[in-house]
């Protein structure tokens, strides 16, 4: 028979097990590396090369298990305009990105935000998905400009919400294989949103994060790359993927610098 203080210990094991299988917080994130300073220079390293699309500045969020924001970043030089220099409505795009990557991403398979887009049209299997879980304005909207991207971004810290359906959020996991949060991108066409989460993830705290670890998906790969295999369907004029999780493609993607296709996270 146990005695008491050898049920103290397997009680105390218990709890610790139970709290550290449920949700890496921020402050975990960032023991681990996702430092704002890290992201920062990451995203902004990834923003320099060819990533197809238009070349525009990107904005990139984390959020930790339990879909609190731990930082909201962009690839903005110092001399930029935040309200000026960069697509402003993208910055609650991407926290509705990694919310959402997040948000349907579990232990056992990752979903990106690119493979729900053909599920979530009209007549689709979650149609109305997107509406689900929607952004708090009254946190999203909220603060000074002037520190929108900053290492005090007013949404730092907050759970805002919110679903995407199209390419930039990807789910974050450890070497373990286990969900730690999630990243979204927004700036550019969605395609190269994509590409740019999928180029940040790999690089992001020496590659602790990279898709190796994810545990599961939809794509051919087993991962939760980008599937571009929308096709009109029976020359009626109706779009259809034929795996089901497709993404449309967009105005120069694949570019130059994206034609290795699933190394970026998009396939064909």
């Amino acid at each position: 028979m146990l005695n008491v203080k050898q049920i103290c210990a397997a009680v105390t094991g218990l709890l610790l097990s139970s709290s550290a299988a449920w949700s890496a917080t921020c402050a975990d994130l960032e023991k681990q590396g996702l430092t704002y300073e890290n992201m920062k220079s990451t995203l902004s390293s990834v923003v320099s090369l060819d990533n197809g699309g238009l070349g525009f500045p990107m904005w990139l969020t984390l959020v930790d298990g339990s879909g609190i924001i731990c930082n909201v970043t962009n690839s903005l030089s110092a001399s930029q305009d935040v309200t000026a220099d960069i697509w402003l409505g993208s910055r609650n795009i991407s926290a509705q990105k990694a919310n959402a990557a997040n948000a349907f991403s579990t232990g056992d398979l990752a979903l990106s935000t690119a493979n729900l887009y053909t599920a979530t049209q009209p007549s689709g299997s979650l149609y109305g998905l997107q509406a689900s879980n929607p952004i708090d304005p009254t946190l999203s909207y909220g603060g000074s400009a002037v520190r929108f991207g900053a290492k005090n971004d007013p949404l730092k810290g907050k759970r805002i919400g919110g679903i995407n359906v199209f390419g930039g959020g990807l789910a974050l996991y450890n070497s373990a294989k286990q969900k730690v949060g999630a990243i979204g991108v927004s700036g550019d066409t969605s395609c190269t949103d994509h590409v740019v989460a999928w180029k940040v993830r790999e690089l992001l705290a020496g590659g602790a994060f990279a898709v190796k670890n994810v545990p599961a998906g939809v794509s051919p790969g087993n991962n939760d790359a980008m599937i571009q295999d929308i096709v009109k369907d029976n020359g009626i004029g109706n779009q259809a993927s034929l795996s089901g999780f497709g993404h449309p493609t967009c105005l120069h993607n694949p570019g130059p610098g994206v034609n290795a296709g699933s190394i970026y996270g998009a396939v064909q």
